[in-house]
């Protein structure tokens, strides 16, 4: 297998040829969701919003993701004869690691000091999104298999045509780890909190789940985010409108400068996926005196709600908790969603249902020296994570005699 930027090189057997396209324009739409479905209303599909053709081609036409903001296209196309669509790695040429999630800044630093140039290397995600979902994506006529082989390989052989330092695949699923692994990638984990929705009919149906001391904690705190007279909005579908989206807008921008100083997504991406996703798209919103003051983002997938940005402009106790985590177990009850994916990071998670889970990323690193002392230290951060959510599985706040659920 070959590849070129402007056309393609098949392989000597002449099965597969990669072509790298610059923006999601390289692809039509029909052909992107031949790969990932079209909606999660799509019968016998796991439809996951973030690596839908709206989601990223918002991202692209909204100026977050670019050249300027050192996210630049290097989408890879996997071609059978005649061109036909295959499979295909959302991919980034990357100038800095911002906006990942899985952190690189201390590989770069050493290899910089050493006189390596880390930077540009390739990313392969969603990004500003730590949301574990498919970034090998198959034909879904295709043999699954075979298609990730090649397209883990094919990114493996376009890092080193590039003459970059690395290629890096973040929250991966496992099939796609595995993948990676057969192409000699390096595997990393880290741990999220999720909350797995186990039939429950209610609120509180799931507290009952809980120690008594941990369900009289929730509902008194539940009780407190509340109390000053502040109610919670639902918006989905047509309620999206652009006041709404000013609203969140302000609380984004607010909450995302005092955390890390430049948020990542603009208004224009917000107008974009309110239009384009608005049934895919939950906000919970915060009201009080007849005014909005906070907010969160929530994407709604087949069986799974993500939980993403949120942002306030008045500051009131434990009114993070409700509107980011209490609502979306709320939301997933009622809707008879399977799982509730919090974002990252947070073991103030664990507190309120959440259970810690692992993710997983792959790291192709061209030198020999530092892949060599990157492979020493995942090898200890992996044991170290397994560790901690042994740990924290151990304290969780349910009953002891309930088993635990599938995950």
């Amino acid at each position: 297998m070959d590849s070129t930027r402007d056309g393609t090189e098949p392989h000597a057997d002449g099965d597969f040829a990669i072509r790298v396209v610059d923006s999601m324009g390289g692809f039509a739409r029909a052909e992107w969701e031949s790969l990932t479905g079209t909606s999660r209303n799509e019968s016998g599909n796991i439809y996951n919003p973030f690596i839908s053709y709206e989601f990223l081609s918002s991202l692209e036409e909204s100026g977050c993701a670019v050249r300027r903001s050192g996210w630049m296209g290097h989408h890879l196309r996997l071609e059978g004869p005649g061109g036909r669509l295959l499979g295909a790695v959302p991919c980034y040429m990357k100038s800095h690691s911002q906006g990942e999630y899985v952190f690189d800044h201390g590989w770069a630093d050493a290899f910089e000091r050493a006189g390596g140039r880390y930077y540009p290397k390739l990313q392969v995600s969603v990004p500003f999104t730590p949301a574990t979902g498919p970034r090998l994506l198959a034909h879904r006529a295709a043999d699954a298999d075979t298609v990730r082989a090649a397209l883990a390989s094919g990114l493996k052989l376009v890092t080193n045509k590039l003459g970059v330092s690395s290629a890096h695949v973040t929250f991966a699923t496992e099939d796609d780890v595995e993948a990676l692994e057969g192409a000699g990638f390096l595997t990393r984990t880290d741990q999220q909190f999720h909350f797995f929705n186990e039939d429950y009919s209610s609120y509180d149906d799931f507290l009952a789940t809980l120690a008594s001391r941990k369900r009289k904690a929730l509902k008194k705190e539940r009780r407190e985010a509340l109390s000053h007279g502040i109610e919670i909005d639902w918006l989905t579908g047509s309620d999206l409108t652009e006041r709404v989206w000013d609203d969140f807008f302000a609380f984004y921008m607010d909450t995302g400068s005092r955390k890390w100083g430049r948020p990542y997504l603009n208004r224009t991406f917000f107008s974009l996926i309110g239009e384009r996703m608005r049934d895919d798209i939950l906000l919970v919103m915060a009201r009080r005196n007849g005014r909005y003051i906070a907010g969160a983002i929530n994407f709604i997938g087949s069986d799974t709600l993500y939980g993403r940005n949120w942002g306030c402009v008045e500051d009131h106790p434990y009114l993070h908790f409700e509107v980011c985590y209490h609502q979306a177990i709320d939301f997933a009850i009622a809707n008879k969603l399977r799982v509730v994916e919090a974002g990252a990071q947070g073991e103030h998670k664990l507190a309120r249902g959440y259970r810690p889970v692992t993710t997983r990323s792959a790291h192709y690193i061209v030198h020999a020296g530092l892949r060599n002392a990157v492979a020493d230290y995942l090898e200890r951060e992996r044991e170290e994570v397994q560790q901690i959510g042994e740990y924290l599985d151990e304290h969780s706040p349910f009953r002891k005699d309930l088993a635990e659920p599938d995950s």
